[in-house]
């Protein structure tokens, strides 16, 4: 019980650091200020970071889901916890692929 603890534990934060390696952007040593942009290139921006979250977030979903699933050992409580996990990344992936369409009939309602 330890060891699979002790496994569990290790597997999280090799998780959860491959998740942050993914979603941190670089950035370049250049620190100069722009000026502001429009509001179209914000929301645009803004979008851009959404959809990379989701898709950081549902791809560690999909990783625990998988893991969960393949280390169940037949006990169906573990199975159910596994198929949450990837029908939680599956919703993911949904919502980071319809985001930018919801965008665009948002703008169509404003008339942006």
């Amino acid at each position: 019980m330890l060891r699979r603890n002790i496994s569990r534990l290790l597997f999280l934060l090799t998780a959860t650091a491959a998740a942050v390696a993914v979603s941190v952007p670089a950035y370049a040593a250049d620190t100069h200020i722009e000026a502001a942009h429009s509001l179209p290139v914000i929301i645009s921006n803004i979008t851009t970071w959404i959809i990379g979250m989701l898709l950081g977030v549902a791809t560690l979903f999909l990783t625990i889901g998988g893991l969960r699933y393949l280390a169940a050992g037949g006990d169906p409580a573990e199975v159910e916890k596994a198929k949450s996990a990837l029908k939680s990344a599956l919703i993911g992936y949904a919502l980071a692929v319809l985001a930018p369409v919801l965008l665009a009939i948002v703008k169509g309602w404003i008339g942006g």
